[in-house]
């Protein structure tokens, strides 16, 4: 029933839309030589107060689109830089064609006065937004600004894109705020202290690289009102609930020409988590790491620290937030910035697995339940002094120092053929990780600018995990001795110390034709060590040293390299061809063995960019990558990895090869509120470390090799959205194929898993209407192991619901269905969760007041599914209760 009432209100709205009494006015502006003019404001003002004012901006071809209320008095006004403004009285009872010549301004030195600010401008990088022009006034956060911003979308994380394109960071008043995410800005900073948004697109923190150095990064920068440049504002939010639930969120902003103070608090149990696994990766870098240095990448999300941060779903949750961000300007030249976020969670989580075994001579299941027990604790400060002299040199100093305290205690219970046991597990991770970075960049002469980057990092990992069982486990594999209860506990330090450094010059040869070359040197000095022991009842030690246990290693990699790069433009097309030559020299020394070695890789690279307009372009990338093993990898003696498995390294491993690859077109057209982009990646490995797995049960031993067949991953996706009035069409795509080789027990087979996901949403965009949007997700897996085929088919519908209603009430709804469906074993299962908020506050009041409430259905667990080189995974993960809150806001 609530499915179908959604679906009538949509229905409802669509047919709004579509009925609305609005005419179209279209034409094309160009100058007295009939050339268009793109980008070129059309701004219609209407006589009446109740009718909203409506704007355009001319297409490459110089047309616009403009839709105004039927029979309606309004004043249009055409204007382009350099030309003198045209202004018309229009009164429209039809759809009406108008072209428009524009007549250039031969005396530029006068004043002229413009009553009305276009909405929008849009220059070559850069879109300026006004938002008065796009907002209600019941908007409570930036995030509720930039959905109505044309070309933007947010997600409900609180990640941006515009035109297709990731924000990578946010500014305020050209200023980083916090650590430039975008999550911390668009869930605070309130709607009623911006201004003007500005897109900027090729963004780079120094301005005089702009151009040399190639970026991908897109900024937001958020513009204040003139009574915020000054002032302090903000909101103070406290709520409580049933079953002793509570919120408290103050969000505090103070800003003035020369210090600026950002204090965010967040104290709840109500499963909201102000700082996430994907939080961690973007501060640590993001996707860009994931591109250019995959291995890197992943090493960050299987870390200790980020492992405890992956869980999102709990039995029951506290989580203590605090971010506290001060920029003070010392001199015109100087600015001293710092940061602190401080984060402390206690969860219990809990699940319930079915583990399929398979591409082994018999196949099996076992059925796993966990219960764990978490209380994470980490805080990360940065320190940045910037000096800019002169706008030909720059120097940027930082600090960035991460304490982390972790502890866990979990329970598994395992039902398998072999054995029925229950284990008992503590963790224990601290961690210490400091960063000093030094970047100067300084423009030497005309066709000349030199950049020195210098990074030093110091991380110090200890983790201590210890197992408690009364049965024997990992048989044949630990050296146990027979107790009543036996106790296994496992010490770990890993340190690392590195050094990178890369000086290059920039050489513009003509302004088609630049040089680049580079001297860099990066250096990694590790150890790691672990022990691994039984602690008998008695108090006695049982080492595991004589069992080939415990490690000593000492490995140090210096990799010196010379890079030269060539970029040149031929029409609107880039090119950059380049080459990195490596000399790798590394060492490892595990107790008294010792081996050295050294080696000469050249790595090509290749980048092409075709910009058609500045709504239109394909780029393409190319790189030959090489990476060394990780230092456990290389550790020769066993290590525990967990209750049921042993790693064994190999110091005679040596660096793997891969090829990347992609291809990406974009385009967008304000004109037909078109966006559109196709993104495909290419990865080819051609030699790669990989684990040999020996399987008894559910117990293995694994040990890395040197793996020369060629495997290969491809991935295809795309994205498109449409304007049609006041309904906007969202169609999102990919599709990808993987195959690898995997070695159990002794057999190579090549696997294959082919994915294909799938998003189509309609939403609604009224002023005065409710705004529904609806959509449906479908997305299948396939597995293929030694013949044997597994498919996953999940499904979801979802919905949400927002109504701003009697000047001061904004209702907002969502529900999702969602239906999981394992083919390969005809098992399936249906969820739906439904969360629901009411907030009421008059414009001139201070105080508002929200009701909320959240997993209304009281559902109890999710359903997820994965699959491994020879695992399949069916996962119930439990969830919160039912939350019922009431909120009190207090505005500054």
């Amino acid at each position: 029933m609530l499915i179908k009432h959604l679906v009538l209100i949509l229905v409802m709205s669509i047919s709004v839309a579509l009925q609305a009494q609005t005419i179209t006015l279209q034409g094309k502006v160009s100058d007295s030589l009939q050339q268009p003019l793109q980008y070129a404001n059309i701004l219609a003002v209407p006589v009446a107060d109740n009718i909203d004012v409506t704007f355009a901006i001319t297409n490459q071809e110089g047309n616009y689109k403009l839709q105004l209320e039927k029979n309606q008095n309004y004043t249009v006004t055409t204007s382009y830089l350099g030309f003198l403004p045209n202004v018309e009285d229009v009164n429209l009872d039809k759809d009406t064609s108008n072209n428009i010549i524009l007549k250039e301004n031969l005396d530029q030195l006068d004043e002229v006065t413009i009553t009305y600010t276009p909405p929008m401008v849009v220059k070559k990088d850069t879109i300026v937004y006004l938002t008065d022009k796009f907002v209600t006034g019941e908007e409570r956060k930036l995030k509720d600004v930039l959905k109505k911003l044309p070309g933007v979308d947010v997600d409900r994380s609180g990640n941006v894109t515009v035109n297709g394109t990731k924000v990578t960071k946010v500014l305020v008043e050209n200023k980083t705020f916090f650590t430039g995410d975008s999550k911390l800005a668009v869930n605070n900073i309130p709607a009623d202290a911006v201004n003007k948004v500005e897109v900027l697109d090729n963004y780079n923190d120094v301005a005089m690289l702009k151009g040399l150095q190639d970026s991908d990064d897109m900024a937001l920068n958020i513009k204040l009102k003139e009574d915020k440049k000054k002032f302090m504002f903000g909101d103070i939010e406290a709520g409580a609930g049933i079953k002793d639930r509570y919120v408290v969120h103050p969000s505090i902003f103070y800003y003035s020409p020369k210090t600026n103070v950002n204090v965010i608090g967040d104290l709840n149990n109500t499963g909201v988590k102000s700082f996430t696994i994907k939080d961690y990766l973007e501060f640590e870098g993001g996707i860009g790491k994931l591109l250019s240095d995959a291995g890197n990448y992943f090493k960050l999300y299987r870390s200790d620290f980020a492992q405890f941060l992956d869980n999102q779903d709990y039995k029951s949750t506290a989580n203590q937030f605090g971010a506290f961000n001060i920029r003070q300007s010392i001199n015109q030249v100087t600015d001293l910035s710092a940061y602190a976020i401080v984060n402390n969670e206690k969860n219990t989580t809990a699940s319930n697995t079915i583990n399929t075994y398979q591409n082994i001579d018999q196949p099996f299941t076992e059925q796993r339940f966990a219960n764990n027990a978490l209380d994470n604790f980490f805080s990360i400060g940065k320190v940045t002094l910037e000096y800019k002299p002169t706008i030909k040199e720059d120097l940027n100093i930082n600090t960035v120092i991460k304490v982390t305290n972790n502890k866990g205690l979990g329970v598994i219970n395992t039902i398998n053929p072999s054995q029925d046991n229950t284990i008992s597990t503590t963790n224990n991770v601290t961690g210490l990780n400091l960063k000093q970075n030094f970047s100067y960049s300084r423009k030497l002469s005309k066709n000349h600018t030199a950049t020195l980057q210098s990074i030093y990092t110091f991380k110090n990992d200890q983790p201590i995990t210890n197992w408690l069982t009364n049965q024997q486990i990992l048989q044949g594999l630990i050296p146990l001795q027979m107790d009543a209860n036996y106790n296994i506990q496992q010490t770990k330090t890993v340190k690392t110390n590195s050094v990178n450094t890369i000086l290059k010059d920039y050489w513009v040869l003509n302004n088609f034709n630049h040089l680049y070359t580079s001297l860099g040197v990066n250096a990694a000095f590790n150890s790691f060590n672990t022990q691994d022991l039984q602690q008998l009842s008695d108090g006695t030690i049982n080492n595991f040293e004589t069992a080939g246990f415990n490690n000593q290693l000492h490995y140090n990699l210096m990799d010196t390299y010379l890079g030269l790069e060539y970029k040149f433009q031929i029409g609107i097309a880039t090119f950059k061809p380049a080459a990195y030559l490596h000399f790798y020299n590394w060492q490892a020394n595990q107790l008294s063995h010792g081996i050295s070695n050294s080696k000469t890789v050249l790595l090509p690279q290749f980048t092409s960019n075709i910009e058609f307009s500045n709504s239109e372009k394909i780029d393409f990338k190319y790189k030959l990558n090489a990476t060394f093993p990780t230092v456990n990898r290389i550790a020769n003696n066993f290590v525990l990895n967990n209750f049921n498995s042993v790693f064994k390294g190999d110091a005679n491993l040596s660096n793997t090869l891969y090829h990347t690859a992609s291809v990406s077109y974009r385009r967008f057209s304000l004109f037909r509120g078109l966006n559109y982009s196709l993104i495909t990646t290419y990865n080819k490995r051609i030699k790669s470390i990989k684990n040999t797995i020996q399987l008894q049960g559910i117990e293995q031993f694994s040990t890395p090799v040197m793996f020369d067949q060629p495997e290969q991953a491809l991935s295809v996706s795309g994205r498109f959205s449409k304007n049609i009035k006041k309904l906007k069409l969202k169609f999102n795509s990919r599709w990808s194929y993987n195959d690898y080789y995997q070695i159990v027990n002794l057999n190579t087979s090549l696997n294959s898993s082919k994915n294909f996901y799938n998003t189509i949403s309609l939403e609604t965009n009224f002023k005065n209407h409710p705004n529904i949007e609806v959509g449906y997700k479908h997305a299948t897996s396939n597995y293929k192991s030694r013949g044997n085929l597994t498919q996953f088919l999940n499904t979801s519908f979802f919905t949400n619901l927002e109504y701003d209603f009697l000047n001061d009430f904004i209702f907002k709804a969502d529900y999702s269905l969602d239906t999981f469906n394992n083919k390969t074993t005809n098992n399936t299962n249906q969820f739906d969760m439904a969360n629901a908020s009411l907030f009421y506050q008059t414009e001139d009041s201070p105080w508002g007041f929200e009701v909320s409430a959240s997993n209304m259905f009281d559902v109890k667990f999710r359903q997820t599914n994965n699959f491994s080189n020879f695992l399949i995974q069916d996962s119930k993960t439990f969830v919160l209760p039912r939350i019922i809150m009431f909120k009190v806001i207090y505005k500054l």
